[in-house]
């Protein structure tokens, strides 16, 4: 499935009983958060979870300032194991390739992958703090990635 981010919406879920949370406001604000929340619905062995409701304190190495960072996804297993999933398309979960000319493009490449560094170092250690786990998901990792954690 190709990324949209454009692609959003409200996502009213099968098992609302599963989400821990206010389930008539689940805003998805891209196709593969829209596929993953589905997931997260139906799938047997995830008991709850939630969207965009875990907030990690981070300071961004771009300003030096201190930021919320409002993960995209909290999922409890039936083992009780405890996740937090990052969606982010290939382009942004990679450093960006550098030009022989520094383009305004580029710059913003550099930028955005300092903030989710930033922001990933945080959530690592937040779950590690809590014995959670934290991945970030694309479309190169997507399906093989998420199989392997359930």
């Amino acid at each position: 499935m190709a990324y949209k981010r454009g692609h959003k919406g409200k996502f009213r879920p099968t098992n609302p009983h599963k989400y821990k949370g206010n389930h008539s406001n689940i805003v998805y604000r891209s196709s593969w958060e829209l596929k993953f929340m589905r997931e997260c619905d139906l799938h047997p062995d995830i008991i709850q979870w939630n969207s965009e409701e875990v907030v990690v304190p981070y300071r961004s190495v771009i300003d030096g300032k201190l930021h919320r960072y409002f993960v995209d996804f909290w999922i409890k297993k039936k083992n009780n194991d405890i996740i937090l999933v990052e969606i982010k398309p290939m382009g942004q979960a990679i450093p960006p390739v550098k030009k022989s000319r520094i383009t305004k493009r580029y710059i913003e490449e550099v930028k955005t992958w300092g903030i989710n560094i930033s922001k990933w170092k945080a959530a690592e250690e937040y779950c590690h703090d809590r014995k959670w786990k934290f991945m970030v998901l694309t479309e190169k990792g997507e399906a093989t990635a998420w199989r392997q954690m359930l």
